[in-house]
């Protein structure tokens, strides 16, 4: 199981711009989705991530490279793992329930919250609209990939069926992924490793973890 120390940062917060919350993140440790779990999907694109906290948010941003891009859904609570997606799951305490933030490339969003896969209660509209996003494409002098950086602002109003003040020194559990459904090479990569017959994200006994200082 992978564990993770998220970095504490006093100079930033909800209200920092994002184009400085992604310069702080560009200067931050990453780690990488290391697992491609099932061999009928074994493309592996190249992503990493970096996260930091401040007071009232976590801070998360994704560096990707793959061969293709898809953003076909621009709304929010769409089926956004259907594109060039990234997710970011997290567990609070021994509760079975989790919360589940998935993003396309454009920054549409899913964001639900429940036990398993089937069973997702969606965050309300005005809550989900408090995250920031910030995306941007980059150029692969290869000319083999397209990459594109995604940058997260989630304030911790958004972990809505708690009630959250800060993270400072909270044990939680998490993984993070990247999908693309409906790609010319569907993926299934992971940060921490599935052992499971089939491709699911939503295993929370599988989640690695993750330690907010």
């Amino acid at each position: 199981m992978n564990s993770l120390r998220v970095p504490y940062l006093t100079n930033i917060n909800q209200y920092t711009p994002l184009r400085d919350v992604s310069h702080v993140l560009d200067g931050t440790p990453r780690q990488e989705l290391v697992y491609a779990p099932w061999a009928e999907y074994p493309y592996h694109p190249q992503v990493q991530f970096s996260m930091v906290h401040g007071s009232d948010a976590v801070f998360l941003k994704y560096f990707v490279k793959e061969k293709t891009i898809r953003a076909v859904n621009n709304t929010h609570h769409s089926p956004v793992y259907n594109d060039s997606c990234v997710e970011f799951f997290i567990g609070f305490d021994d509760e079975p329930a989790y919360y589940n933030f998935e993003f396309n490339c454009i920054g549409a969003h899913l964001i639900g919250y429940g036990e398993d896969r089937l069973n997702r209660t969606l965050l309300p509209h005005d809550i989900s609209q408090q995250i920031k996003y910030k995306s941007v494409l980059t150029n692969d002098q290869s000319g083999e990939v397209i990459g594109w950086e995604l940058t997260l602002l989630i304030p911790v109003t958004a972990f809505y069926f708690h009630n959250i003040q800060s993270l400072k020194g909270r044990n939680c559990v998490a993984n993070f992924y990247k999908c693309g459904d409906e790609l010319p090479e569907p993926h299934f990569v992971t940060w921490s490793n599935i052992q499971w017959p089939q491709p699911n994200f939503h295993l929370r006994q599988f989640f690695g973890s993750l330690v907010f200082e």
